[in-house]
């Protein structure tokens, strides 16, 4: 069966559009959704030029057995794999270096994420000093790589950030703890695999963290500055798809519809993202996790709700989210983060506060919520902290 169809069989519901649902209005990335589908990565890999490959992943894949499998494909199928496992929770600009270290000189033709985000953006931001040299720093914004890059195939072993359909590395800096977003339409992944089999072997909460990340994109991406007519589709979809999945997955994690439904629905959103970008609950939970170390996916579902509040306070934003879902949008989040056995609560975390001042000046200056619809400065992401205690 062919990619489409198999996707329609579970987007139909909600979607009319072939071409949104075969994702291609908004990417150049080609995907490869099914069951099993992980068993195609050699011929991917050829049908690139790919002799030598880079397989990025973390340990907690490679003890899953995930990448065993992966490689047994591509050995048996002649094509040689040098491997780094190394992947942190959150990469930074050292864990991109210690990357490109293991595959500096060893004749990389292409480049494989397996993982999560963190490996699939890890192996992004590799891709970038491979090709173009210099630090992540130089790419932090968008086309600043001159140079071609080596062809990427993207695995995600998770339904959360979407990144296989993005062309953004999020990567931060070691010292500063800032998360740069780099991006470069030569960056994203050629390829991406959504086979949801890979999924099913994660711990519940890492379904927990990372399905409430993907719904946050999805809502979050329905209202931006950014967001267009088509960018909006793929938001919708998304959300109706999680939204409809994420209670399955969590009570029988091995209900394969479920967790189709999940990755698509993951995949859609971070397609959303790469028109739309992101708003002001992730600009307000990048600091909680890089100061506390709050689980990005806890961090945005806590301060979700607040923003969708706050967001809503203009009339034409609040009908976006009626139609994005027929009741209170921030109450659903809220139930969903309960579901998932995630504090809705900050001082739960660790936080007080006195943090207050601090969190909302390093909210303020993130990326991301210069894109949120309604402004968002030092006072008003206080009072959102404030809301979240």
């Amino acid at each position: 069966m062919s990619t489409e169809i198999k996707a329609a069989d579970i987007c139909s519901e909600y979607c009319q559009s072939d071409e949104i649902i075969a994702f291609g209005a908004l990417t150049e990335t080609r995907v490869d959704f099914g069951s099993g589908a992980v068993s195609s990565l050699a011929d991917h890999v050829k049908s690139l030029g790919g002799s030598k490959v880079l397989l990025v992943t973390d340990p907690g894949i490679a003890e899953a057995g995930h990448m065993e499998w992966v490689m047994m494909i591509l050995i048996n199928a002649g094509i040689d794999v040098l491997t780094y496992t190394d992947v942190r929770e959150n990469p930074t600009t050292e864990d991109v270096s210690s990357c490109v270290d293991k595959a500096q000189g060893q004749s990389i033709d292409l480049i494989v994420g397996l993982g999560g985000g963190s490996s699939l953006d890890t192996a992004k931001g590799c891709n970038f000093i491979l090709t173009n040299g210099g630090e992540m720093k130089d790419y932090w914004g968008s086309g600043k790589a001159d140079n071609e890059m080596l062809p990427f195939i993207a695995i995600p072993t998770t339904a959360g950030t979407g990144s296989e359909c993005q062309s953004y590395a999020i990567i931060a800096d070691s010292e500063t703890h800032i998360k740069m977003a780099c991006g470069d339409k030569k960056a994203a992944a050629r390829i991406a695999i959504l086979d949801p089999e890979l999924t099913v072997t994660q711990p519940s909460k890492v379904t927990s963290h990372t399905g409430i990340d993907a719904l946050s994109h999805a809502i979050e991406t329905c209202v931006t500055t950014k967001r267009n007519d088509v960018s909006y589709q793929y938001s919708k979809l998304a959300f109706n798809l999680l939204n409809e999945s994420f209670e399955s997955v969590l009570k029988d994690p091995k209900d394969i519809e479920a967790r189709s439904k999940m990755i698509l629905g993951a995949a859609y959103a971070g397609t959303a993202i790469e028109s739309s970008m992101l708003g002001a609950a992730h600009a307000a939970a990048n600091p909680l996790t890089a100061q506390f170390g709050i689980i990005h996916g806890a961090a945005v579902g806590m301060m979700l709700p607040h923003v969708i509040r706050y967001n809503s306070e203009d009339s034409g934003i609040k009908n976006i989210y009626t139609d994005l879902y027929d009741g209170d949008l921030s109450n659903r989040v809220n139930d969903l983060l309960d579901i998932a056995g995630i504090s809705s609560e900050l001082s739960s975390y660790g936080v007080d506060r006195g943090n207050f001042l601090t969190l909302s000046k390093d909210a303020s200056s993130q990326w991301t919520g210069t894109f949120n619809p309604r402004t968002v400065g030092v006072d008003e992401f206080a009072d959102l902290y404030e809301s979240a205690f």
